[in-house]
């Protein structure tokens, strides 16, 4: 039986004259050759370090080319981009058999991060253009992504005082055996003195470094220390147990599932996150009005009365039907508050530095309470006058709000301050949206494009990374929908 066979690889054979001749008219590499040869990296804020041998600088164009092929297609290594560039075809042609070595591909993304998310909200702009995105109804979501930090090398209070203990008894040992060798008779002890006399040092210096973070934590008023990347928290994963993290919050547009905008935080948790995510969402839409749809971790009652002051329709998942808040108005907007709910929730307005309760009474700065690093607004003189007193739990009574110390302070604004008070109810039809909406890019980003995990240390590299993993998303979403040949056409038009 015969079999389909190849070419003798020792035949000659005339290769194409020209490499384009490779790259097919639908081929994605053409799509990121055009749209990165259309933006002008300088107003982007990228930067072109020469070498320390004085050797010119590679195009800042050349290493993003490499780097949103290496995204797109699952590379995120600086060494694997490398390897693919004496290899790969169509990488050839992109950056024109250009070969930059390992350690030049990672400083340039080391050195750009705030361009390239830049160039990330370019390419949102481009996609409006393209109307891929709806401005209209956006799903806010966070996840966690691996950081550069093992659960070794991070350290809370009771962590430290446990390696703090055991040092002690370490040392405790080692000295007791030191005065049994002084007592003995034996000319073999087991640790000669010079040898418990360098381990007794080793355990004081590591004992050294554990109490320095142990006031650091004292000082700070944070909870936890991440040794290698300071800037990664602790936090709890979907299957039950924890790991060194990032919590990345998104706002993907509902009409394509495009990602509208992003933030790197690290913050163990969602709350108080829903306001500054759609704000930012909203900025870079361009829209005058955003529906935005969360669950149940973003519920925050001041979160909630910022979005509505902002233009920002909010639906968040919650245990109740119906939330009473009241928030600051213009004098034409402002109603007295009428109704009373025990399901009323007091607000925190940032720029005064007040509260508000539900019946519209303002909180003032009262107190800081460092067992629970938070800020207290009260106002005794409303409560014991309000007629709603005898329904209003005591804890309600207060506002705590979460904050340093070092932000807290009692100056605060409440003169022409107006108020409405609003009775908010989520749309329960858009919440059964929210799944379909904000976990598609999620899931692909993580398996598809293998990018569950970091590889850069601090905030800001790790925004500039994303960056390049959420603008390939979108790249991907955009081709997918349109092909290749509509994206040439309206970038090189």
């Amino acid at each position: 039986m015969g079999y389909i066979r190849g070419s003798d690889r020792y035949q000659q054979t005339m290769f194409p004259e020209v490499i384009d001749d490779y790259i097919t008219e639908e081929n994605p590499v053409r799509v990121i050759d055009a749209y990165i040869d259309s933006l002008k990296l300088a107003e982007l804020e990228f930067k072109a370090i020469p070498a320390d041998t004085g050797r010119p600088p590679y195009d800042p164009k050349d290493m993003l080319k490499l780097y949103l092929y290496g995204y797109f297609n699952k590379l995120r290594s600086s060494r694997k981009l490398e390897a693919e560039t004496k290899r790969n075809i169509e990488l050839m042609w992109l950056i024109n058999k250009l070969s930059p070595d390992h350690k030049t591909i990672a400083e340039f993304r080391r050195n750009n991060a705030k361009a390239l998310k830049n160039v990330f909200r370019d390419f949102v702009k481009l996609c409006q253009k393209l109307g891929l995105y709806g401005n209209e109804l956006a799903a806010v979501d966070g996840s966690k992504f691996r950081a550069v930090n093992s659960v070794e090398n991070n350290f809370n209070r009771e962590k430290l005082e446990e390696r703090i203990k055991r040092i002690d008894e370490k040392m405790e040992q080692y000295l007791s055996e030191l005065n049994e060798n002084d007592e003995a008779e034996s000319d073999a002890p087991k640790h000669t003195k010079e040898e418990i006399g360098a381990a007794i040092a080793e355990l004081s210096a590591r004992k050294e470094g554990y109490e320095s973070m142990k006031a650091r934590l004292d000082e700070t008023g944070e909870t936890q220390i991440s040794t290698v990347d300071p800037d990664s928290k602790r936090m709890k994963q979907a299957n039950g147990g924890s790991g060194i993290c990032y919590n990345i919050q998104t706002a993907v547009d509902a009409e394509n599932k495009m990602i509208a905008d992003y933030e790197v935080t690290n913050h163990c948790n969602d709350k108080n996150l829903l306001a500054p995510m759609a704000k930012s969402a909203k900025e870079t839409l361009g829209v005058d009005k955003l529906a935005v749809i969360a669950d149940t971790g973003y519920f925050v009652a001041s979160d909630l009365a910022e979005c509505i002051t902002n233009g920002i329709t909010p639906h968040v998942s919650s245990e109740y039907e119906s939330v009473t808040f009241c928030v600051p108005a213009t004098a034409e907007e402002a109603s007295e508050p009428q109704q009373f709910s025990n399901q009323g929730k007091n607000v925190f307005i940032r720029e005064r530095n007040i509260g508000l309760c539900p019946m519209g009474c303002v909180l003032y700065p009262n107190s800081y309470r460092e067992s629970i690093n938070a800020a207290v607004y009260s106002n005794t003189k409303a409560c014991r006058n309000c007629p709603h007193r005898a329904g209003c739990k005591n804890y309600d009574r207060e506002l705590k709000v979460k904050m340093p110390l070092s932000e807290f302070t009692k100056q605060y604004n409440d003169s022409g301050l107006h108020v409405k008070q609003i009775t908010y109810s989520a749309d329960k039809t858009l919440l059964r949206k929210r799944k379909e909406i904000v976990e598609h890019p999620f899931g692909t980003i993580k398996r598809h494009m293998d990018s569950s995990y970091c590889l850069m240390k601090g905030i800001a590299k790790v925004s500039g990374e994303f960056a390049l993993s959420f603008c390939a998303y979108n790249l991907k979403r955009a081709i997918n929908i349109l092909g290749a040949a509509k994206m040439l056409q309206v970038i090189r038009g």
